[in-house]
């Protein structure tokens, strides 16, 4: 399990929502996807921030109850999220999971940029397989 690093459990080409889409399209994209929240990009696929379904939720009560118009996803995400890098020990990850939040980690390569997801779930996954012998 030592040598396990998070290249070898990330998802590869992972979905992503781009500075400057609209509140709307966040909405719809994390509701037809698999993922509870997903990391914002700028043009060179380098993170700026990540947007969870709990963020919408809580715009779009503020926003019905004061009747806002449509809002960015810049305004939403939290712009300084978690980031792993794909050389990462799961190890020391896992680890990192146990006293932070989130539940999925954008994974950066060695220029910042944006080349997988890391979910809790996946960690767990191979933690659990590690244990049995698997």
């Amino acid at each position: 399990m030592a040598s396990l690093v998070v290249r070898d459990l990330m998802v590869r080409h992972p979905p992503s929502l781009v500075a400057g889409t609209e509140m709307t399209s966040v909405v719809a994209t994390l509701l037809n996807g698999r993922y509870t929240g997903l990391p914002v990009i700028d043009g060179d696929h380098r993170v700026i921030g990540f947007v969870s379904e709990q963020d919408c939720l809580r715009h779009l009560l503020v926003s019905s109850y004061h009747q806002e118009g449509s809002l960015r996803v810049e305004e939403l995400m939290h712009d300084q999220p978690l980031t792993v890098r794909e050389d990462d020990s799961v190890v020391d990850v896992a680890g990192l999971m146990v006293k932070q939040k989130p539940k999925i980690y954008p994974v950066l390569d060695s220029g910042d940029r944006l080349v997988g997801l890391l979910t809790r779930r996946a960690v767990l996954q191979a933690l659990n397989d590690s244990r049995r012998g698997d």
